[in-house]
């Protein structure tokens, strides 16, 4: 059985994984950006982009919250198992539900796109920005610290054109 400290590892290293592939995803479509028309195509990969990542992070926690849910219905695990394994769904629920709100609010803030990664100790803010005005990384960062007691060493904001 995975201890809670390896099951943090293994969601973390998903996590980390979710995030290499969506800016490898933005590597790739820039360089196609070059060899085509860049403005409608920097467009589409923007939107490729975000929509990738939010399909990469629900597949990934989807088969999270399965493997867990196996473990709640295997009549060989323990107590003690299926109580972290609930615990685990638990904490993605709510990590799911914690980026859903911060992303509406900062979209409510004008930004036409924003990704959030949320995890026990980092936040990651992808939005929709050729580059951020010191404004405006300000309101991003008001947002998810009025949504969760993060100091701000630990919220990193990328712009994403």
């Amino acid at each position: 059985m995975l201890t809670k400290r390896k099951k943090i590892i293994v969601l973390t290293s998903m996590l980390v994984l979710l995030v290499i592939t969506g800016v490898l995803n933005v590597l790739l479509n820039n360089s196609v950006a070059t060899t085509t028309t860049t403005a409608s195509l920097t467009e589409y990969s923007s939107a490729s982009f975000f929509a990738t990542c939010r399909t990469d992070r629900t597949n990934t926690r989807n088969e999270s919250i399965e493997y867990y849910n196996q473990i709640v219905a295997s009549s060989s695990s323990s107590a003690e198992a299926k109580s972290n394994a609930e615990s685990q769904i638990n904490e993605i629920i709510s990590a799911m539900s914690m980026e859903t709100t911060m992303e509406g609010l900062i979209k409510a803030k004008g930004f036409s796109e924003a990704l959030v990664n949320y995890s026990s100790t980092y936040i990651n803010v992808i939005v929709q920005s050729a580059e951020l005005t010191e404004t405006e990384v300000a309101k991003i960062v008001e947002i998810i610290q009025s949504q969760v007691d993060r100091d701000i060493d630990y919220i990193k904001i990328i712009p994403v054109e």
